[in-house]
């Protein structure tokens, strides 16, 4: 296991991951602060509710990717390993939505 510090909205957070993934969770952090910045009118919410809010987004915009007529997600897995990167990238920003909202969750007790 290895371990990534993330910025986001301002803060730091440590998360582990499996080796070799350093960059791409750095890159699903960015992904989620760049989501967090875009976000009109957060500045009034907590830390949790903004982060929440910031999952919800992410996650509306996957399922809206796997709705799409001819999108990645509703096509059947190719056999080869040529799936469409977006639709991974898809799928990992909904696991980490999943996360967030499972985090925030907790933090508001």
């Amino acid at each position: 296991m290895s371990n990534v510090t993330l910025q986001i909205g301002g803060r730091s957070y440590t998360v582990a991951c499996g080796e070799g993934q350093e960059e791409h969770v750095a890159m699903l952090g960015r992904t989620v602060d760049e989501k967090l910045g875009s976000m009109d009118g957060h500045a009034g919410l907590s830390e949790q509710r903004a982060l929440l809010f910031a999952a919800l987004l992410l996650a509306d915009e996957v399922h809206e990717l796997k709705q799409a007529p001819g999108s990645a997600a509703q096509a059947p897995a190719p056999a080869s390993s040529g799936a469409s990167v977006d639709a991974l990238d898809a799928m990992k920003l909904e696991v980490l939505a999943s996360r967030l909202e499972n985090l925030a969750s907790s933090l508001e007790g």
